[in-house]
């Protein structure tokens, strides 16, 4: 195992209650639209796919994060345990953001993780649909 500046506990093999640990700690650090955060819970080469983007490393997951933040204002997630096996953890989520036009939107989507064996994300696929909603319609 890394440092523990690289490292990220509940480790793998996860537990049904480190599993649901994991995803409440990925949508607070989510919550906060901080890149650099969000980036440290990923090992230093990760992988995602999100929609059809493809990113390798955490430099351009921070990148990304940033640009996404920048657009999806007042950005709110709510995420859910699916699935768990000993590494792998699946999730359904849905958000809330709005434009800078002031139209908002719910997100919802799935994401599959995989986790090094140090408690980082190595790999991250993510699908996501985006629906417009009237600013009273927000559940978030």
């Amino acid at each position: 195992m890394s440092s523990a500046a690289e490292s990220r506990p509940p480790f793998p093999p996860f537990t049904a209650e480190t599993a649901a640990q994991k995803v409440q700690a990925a949508e607070d650090a989510w919550n906060t639209r901080d890149p650099e955060r969000v980036s440290l819970a990923y090992t230093p080469d990760t992988v995602w796919r999100n929609r059809a983007e493809f990113l390798i490393g955490r430099d351009e997951v921070k990148a990304f994060l940033k640009r996404k933040w920048d657009k999806e204002l007042n950005y709110k997630l709510k995420k859910e345990l699916w699935a768990f096996t000993a590494n792998r953890i699946a999730v359904t989520f849905k958000y809330e953001w709005h434009d800078d036009s002031g139209q908002w939107y719910r997100s919802y989507g799935n994401e599959l993780w995989e986790f090094a064996d140090n408690g980082l994300m190595q790999r991250r696929i993510a699908s996501i649909n985006d629906m417009p909603i009237l600013a009273e319609a927000r559940e978030l």
